[in-house]
């Protein structure tokens, strides 16, 4: 019996003894992650000013005595890491057609009823040759969109600017620049 006990007793003293508690081992790693930002302003792929044509035709007398207005969807999408403002210029102060010209101040470009989601404050623009603002302090975003109406008004198609030219087709270039604030 005594052989039993002493038994036991080691038993129980070597569970006692030789239980260590374990514990969780914790290692830790740190990492720097950068991120590195570039004041960025584009005018994007998908803008149907890039590489478009507005065609404007005056077939019948009411074309002549009429507002003839075209909207181009899309016209400018935008992305800007700031504020901006847009500006539009055409290439030289007349269409030319030959040596047959029509002032570039007979179209009116403006920001269409349904303007797209470009923010600022926007103003229609008789064009010329010199830059003019189109939208001021438009807020930054990315794909910004503005849809733009391209307008001949019946007091410049009925009038000498337009009517007495020889027939043809005229054509000038209009350049729109988008520059941060």
């Amino acid at each position: 019996m005594t052989k039993q006990i002493l038994i036991s007793a080691l038993t129980f003293g070597a569970i006692v003894l030789g239980t260590n508690n374990v514990q969780a081992q914790n290692t830790t790693a740190t990492t720097t992650v950068n991120i590195t930002l570039n004041d960025v302003i584009s005018i994007d792929a998908g803008s149907t000013a890039i590489g478009n044509t507005v065609d404007f035709n005056y077939v019948t007398a009411a074309d002549y005595n009429s507002d003839q207005t075209i909207t181009k969807a899309n016209s400018l999408k935008v992305t800007s890491t700031k504020n901006f403002n847009v500006k539009v210029k055409a290439g030289g102060a007349n269409f030319m057609n030959g040596t047959n010209l029509i002032p570039v101040n007979v179209l009116t470009i403006k920001a269409a009823t349904a303007a797209g989601t470009m923010g600022g404050t926007k103003s229609a623009v008789v064009l010329s040759a010199t830059d003019q603002t189109l939208v001021s302090n438009a807020p930054l975003g990315s794909a910004l969109t503005l849809n733009l109406d391209y307008t001949i008004p019946a007091a410049k198609s009925s009038s000498s600017d337009i009517l007495g030219k020889p027939a043809g087709t005229y054509t000038q270039t209009v350049t729109y620049t988008a520059t941060a604030l």
